[in-house]
């Protein structure tokens, strides 16, 4: 008997979220209700939010936020900040067009819109806000304000 598992034939035991034909562990049980799957809950567009990543890194003197967007172009992505110091990053991934005759195996690479927002700390210069697209690397770079240092002026105590 080997101990290693085969899928071959069968079910992935591997979780997917966003699978509409993933293996259910409430099937055939009754609770006088239904209840729905967590996939079922989340409607097809919003599955590219899931794939817009974004690391958000602060420094002494600027935020720096990276997000991974391969086989996008910098056309198709747009940052803007609010007037309320909330920095939007929003963009299209396109879907691959489906030539007559071709046979999809697989289809992993998520398409359609993603949009993430961000609110921006007091200390954000809002109009110096920089991007940069380079190999797949969206770079978004919001300068901070100096810390004014108070200051200090010494009083001589008379007496």
């Amino acid at each position: 008997m080997s101990m290693i598992p085969s899928n071959f034939g069968r079910r992935s035991n591997v979780y997917d979220p966003f699978s509409r034909d993933m293996w259910d562990p409430m099937e055939g049980f009754t609770f006088g209700g239904s209840f729905p799957r967590f996939s079922d809950q989340i409607p097809p567009e919003a599955a590219a939010f899931a794939g817009a990543t974004i690391d958000w890194k602060e420094t002494p003197t600027v935020h720096v936020f990276k997000a991974d967007l391969p086989g996008v172009r910098k056309e198709e992505v747009k940052v803007e900040v609010e007037d309320d110091r909330v920095l939007q990053i929003s963009g299209e991934r396109s879907r691959e067009q489906e030539e007559h005759g071709d046979t999809w195996h697989r289809v992993e690479r998520s398409s359609g819109k993603f949009m993430r927002r961000f609110r921006l700390p007091e200390n954000a210069q809002v109009d110096q806000v920089r991007a940069a697209m380079e190999n797949g690397v969206l770079t978004v770079t919001v300068p901070k304000e100096e810390v004014k240092k108070p200051h200090v002026k010494s009083i001589e105590i008379s007496g």
